[in-house]
């Protein structure tokens, strides 16, 4: 069977391309993707691991390539080590989706925040 591994620079490109989004290197080489100080996306040895919606945890988990993440499957996190199932569009959106589920368990204040237009946000930040 021919596996294709996740483009793991242009998915780390794209995650912090996301408002507010921080690339920090944590557990020895894990490079981890954080909104706010929270972790919305883990990178490391050709593999993805992000958190999903309740409701798309078990279908996608069950997808060839895609496994429960380890430490995290409880907090509904997905691991994807194959893009034979899932397109790197597909993990793009994963991405999107994951920062969206952890900027909303943010308080009220940091959610409005990031909630702004990104140019309002961005001088604001400064």
């Amino acid at each position: 069977m021919f596996h294709v591994k996740p483009d793991l620079a242009d998915l780390e490109h794209c995650a912090l391309a996301l408002p507010g989004a921080t690339l920090d290197v944590k557990w020895g080489d894990v490079r981890v993707a954080s909104v706010d100080g929270r972790m919305f996306a883990t990178f490391h040895r050709e593999v993805v691991a992000y958190k999903v919606a309740p409701d798309d945890f078990l279908a996608l988990s069950g997808l060839p390539g895609v496994r429960p993440a380890p430490y995290l499957a409880r907090a509904r996190w997905i691991a994807v080590s194959d893009c034979s199932a899932l397109t790197m569009t597909d993990l793009k959106a994963g991405l999107a989706t994951s920062w969206k589920l952890v900027v909303q368990k943010l308080p009220r204040a940091r959610r409005a925040f990031y909630s702004r237009p990104s140019s309002e946000a961005e001088r604001e930040g400064e």
